[in-house]
């Protein structure tokens, strides 16, 4: 769904003129064809000669194994990157590489609960935020290339190390998945649960869509992002305490107290966040050299 959302705009937006799909499932790669998201699907060492842009999206576990061998067989100057909701690990992995420098780690913080090449949309990125970590440790001219990407995209970037963004996404993106899995579990352990699933609104749709999730690609980010997971888990532990006990104990003020605090978050997601805002003086210096 990421990489075939990426190609639809980046076909359309012309910042692409060939794009090269590698799929180990041949439905998708005969998906990918018909769908017009790539010309053609090769084998990886095949589609690595004489590229200019390197994009992986796939689940984290395989990007592990894939990274190093993308590295391995690509020439000086063409430049890589991914889409991955974790960074630490992946980083770390190539870290002596001798083509660390072609890398550009990124996450750019969009997506649906679908996965395919039937789930690609256009704009999926529009007016969305990208995170790009340790940067410095990548080349001018790369960083430059996917910034340049991101921007044709409509996205405006962040820029962080590698664990900081694991630490931030846990809270943000994998924490409401945990949440959502969570919450699907529980009612499907009612005993009534049919009488439910009719009975459920649109506030319960939406509340559980990511639970619909591929596993596939969750399971090994709930697995690199461990740490941090359990971490923003313990806090969400916490508060569902706290809401519980008021309600056990007839603390009936401070169930209210709970809910209006909880309002506040419509002023956060409306207003700028400083820390994730476009670092122009930075865009401009690396388009100019």
């Amino acid at each position: 769904m990421i990489g075939g959302s990426l190609a639809k705009d980046l076909r359309k937006n012309r910042f692409a003129t060939e794009i090269i799909g590698v799929e180990n499932n041949p439905e998708h790669a005969r998906q990918a064809v018909e769908l017009g998201l790539v010309d053609k699907v090769l084998p990886l060492e095949a589609a690595l000669k004489d590229i200019d842009l390197v994009i992986i999206a796939i689940p984290v576990d395989k990007e592990i194994e894939v990274l190093p061998v993308i590295l391995d067989n690509i020439g000086s100057g063409t430049t890589v990157t991914d889409m991955s909701s974790t960074k630490r690990e992946i980083i770390e992995s190539v870290k002596n590489h001798k083509r660390r420098r072609n890398f550009v780690p990124a996450h750019p913080m969009s997506g649906t609960e679908n996965s395919g090449p039937t789930a690609a949309l256009e704009d999926l990125f529009r007016d969305k935020i990208t995170i790009i970590c340790d940067h410095d440790d990548t080349g001018p001219q790369h960083l430059a290339l996917v910034e340049k990407m991101f921007q044709t995209l409509g996205m405006d970037i962040a820029y962080m190390s590698g664990d900081d963004q694991d630490h931030s996404t846990a809270y943000i993106s994998h924490l409401p998945h945990a949440a959502a899995f969570a919450l699907a579990n529980a009612v499907q352990d009612n005993a009534d649960r049919r009488i439910i699933f009719d009975l459920a609104s649109g506030g319960f749709r939406s509340t559980v869509r990511l639970a619909k999730s591929s596993s596939t690609m969750w399971h090994p980010i709930f697995q690199q992002n461990r740490k941090y997971v359990v971490e923003s888990l313990d806090v969400y532990i916490k508060h569902l305490q706290e809401f519980r006990d008021c309600l056990f104990n007839h603390e009936d003020d401070r169930l209210h107290e709970l809910i209006l605090n909880a309002n506040k978050i419509r002023s956060i997601l409306e207003g700028e966040n400083p820390h994730l805002v476009k670092n122009e003086e930075k865009l401009v210096k690396l388009y100019t050299k």
